[in-house]
Order: structure tokens, then sequence, then C-alpha cells
């Protein structure tokens, strides 16, 4: 959404090519409209995740594929979040859906160069056809809001996918070292495979001062970011925490949120300190030390937030997104 948005701002025609059906249907249905599209454009991009439809792709134009590849799903299933036994029929069967889907596209996106390196090492993607481009956020629904000066707590709010990658364990941990910080609340929001398991350790630590929610709209989502005080971002031991800047980051930085998270080379791709907190990887005295810090210096959450905030409005609004990959197909295709 946010790369079509941002190609559109910049004055590029686009048209789509989508499917509700399910199944073996799907591909028939876009066989079907692509005929109709077939030389009304210039460039297709195959979005996320269409890992199976770049191979479609490659047999219905001769035009220059993107694939907006965004992540590994080895990498995601396999090593990360290990819902996939390494070795086993299922897991190479994604590891050769990777390769053979970022093989058949001439141009592969990836949201950090720390991905791109991992690409091009694991499945030996020729590195000059991967190209960086940042997420950003959607903001239509992520800005900055006003709201209400009659809060009695200072809220702490972490919002994802329960998986390895997060280390929500880290974020309850630093909640219990704060239970005596009576003013201070987690919220924590969203659902997954890590949920149960985190709902039981914060039981046994008695943790008194962390609300769980399920997931939420995303438009709620929003609201719940306006209200809080700081964010978090990731956390994890997975080598995958290192090569991301998460969704989250980008969103709460758009609303002028002052931001921790964790200090790995992809967050440095972009961020700097000042612009956000950074701190040890599953570390839980960090990221406790780094919200009493933000806590006790309103001057100092303030700059955080506007200093984030600049960064998303000078580099990664979806127009800045969609110039740069504008820039990007010109460069191999004017």
């Amino acid at each position: 959404k946010i790369n079509i948005s941002g190609l559109r701002q910049n004055g590029v025609e686009v048209v789509e090519c989508q499917t509700d059906k399910k199944g073996i249907s799907k591909y028939f249905d876009l066989i079907k409209k692509h005929r109709e599209l077939r030389g009304k454009y210039d460039v297709m991009i195959v979005g996320y995740p269409g890992f199976q439809f770049v191979i479609l792709a490659r047999f219905l134009t001769r035009k220059p594929i993107i694939f907006d590849a965004f992540l590994s799903l080895y990498d995601s299933m396999v090593l990360d979040r290990k819902q996939v036994a390494q070795g086993s029929l299922r897991a190479k069967y994604f590891w050769w859906l990777d390769k053979i889907s970022m093989s058949l596209a001439d141009i592969v996106l990836i949201d950090t160069n720390e991905h791109k390196k991992y690409l091009s090492k694991e499945f030996g993607i020729d590195d000059k056809k991967i190209e960086r481009i940042f997420l950003g956020a959607d903001t239509d629904i992520f800005y900055p809001r006003k709201t209400s000066g009659n809060k009695t707590n200072f809220k702490v709010l972490f919002y994802g996918t329960y998986i390895p990658l997060q280390g929500i364990e880290y974020i309850i941990r630093s909640a219990k070292i704060l239970e005596n910080e009576k003013d201070i609340s987690f919220e924590l929001i969203g659902s997954g495979q890590e949920r149960k398991k985190m709902n039981k350790l914060a039981e046994e630590m008695n943790s008194g001062n962390i609300t769980f929610f399920d997931s939420v709209p995303i438009d709620k989502l929003a609201e719940r970011v306006s209200t809080a005080d700081v964010c978090l971002g990731v956390f994890g031991k997975t080598e995958k925490t290192k090569r991301v800047i998460p969704n989250k980051v980008y969103e709460c930085v758009s609303m002028r949120k002052p931001v921790i998270t964790a200090d790995t080379p992809a967050e440095r791709e972009l961020f700097e300190d000042g612009e956000l907190i950074l701190v040890k990887l599953f570390d839980p005295k960090s990221i406790s030390d780094a919200i009493i810090k933000l806590k006790e210096n309103n001057g100092l959450r303030d700059s955080i937030g506007e200093k984030g905030y600049k960064k998303f409005i000078d580099k990664v609004t979806p127009d800045k997104i969609g110039f740069e990959l504008i820039r990007i197909i010109n460069e191999r295709y004017r």
C-alpha cells in the first residue's frame, strides 16, 4: 500500500492486478485479468507476499519484474519463528521458494542492507539485483495527534506479533524490574505463537503492571499509540532481530512518539542516537533504565519524539519511498 501510494504521489500511473480467489483458481483469475492489462504497463511489481506469483509473472510477461520480497520465508518460518524444523521437507520448500522467486525477478526489494547481505549469502542472489527500500508507514493512519492531558500514569506500549524476534520476554522482565514504580504501566497488544508462553511468564513473575490485549484493527492501533508516553520496538535474540527495522518503529516515530528499541546494524542504517533510544539486545535492565530515563525527563522525551519524527518526514514518508523506487527503476530501464 505504501509503495503504491508513493508511486502515485510521484505521478506514476499504477494499474493493479489483484484477486480475491483462493486455491488454484486465484492463478487462473490473475492470468485472465493480466490479459486485459497486457501492453498497458512498463514494469511489473509483484508485492509481498508474492513468492509464488513471481513464478507466474515470469510466464506472463517479458517486461521487467520487481519483486517486493520484504523478507525471506525460510528465515522467518524456519530460523526465526522455528515453526518449521530445519532439514524438513517443508523447510526445503521454503528455501527453494525464496531462491527461485528471487532468482526469477529482475529486481528484488528488501527492507535493509543487513537483509540484503543475508539474501545474497544464503540464496546466492546477485547483490546487484537487490535494492533496499525502507518500509515507512501509512501516513493516512499514523500521524501525530493531540491527546488529553488528564493522564495519571506513564504508559509504555508494545504491539506486534508474538514471535521470537520481538523479545517480549525481555519487556516482561523489564516490567518486573519497574514494579515498584506505581505510576508506570505496560500495555502489550497482539497475538501469535508465543502469546500463551508470555502470559504464563507474566503470571509466574507476578507482574501486576502489565495488561495484555488482543490484536486490534490498525486504525484503533494508531489511537492506542497516540495515548502512549513511550513505545517499544524489538529486543529478541534471533539473528533476524539484527536485520530488521520493524514496522512499529516507523509507525510510532511517524506519530512523534519516543521509541526504545535494540541497537542493531539495521536500525543504524536509518536512525541515530537521539532519534531513538537504542539499548542492548535481550537486556531487560537496559529497557527499564531507558524507560526511567524518559519518564524523568520530559524534555528528553519530547526531543527524541521530535527528532525521530523529523527523520521520518525527511527520509521515509510514502512520497519519499515512491521517489526512491522510481529512481531505481529509471537507473535500470531508462
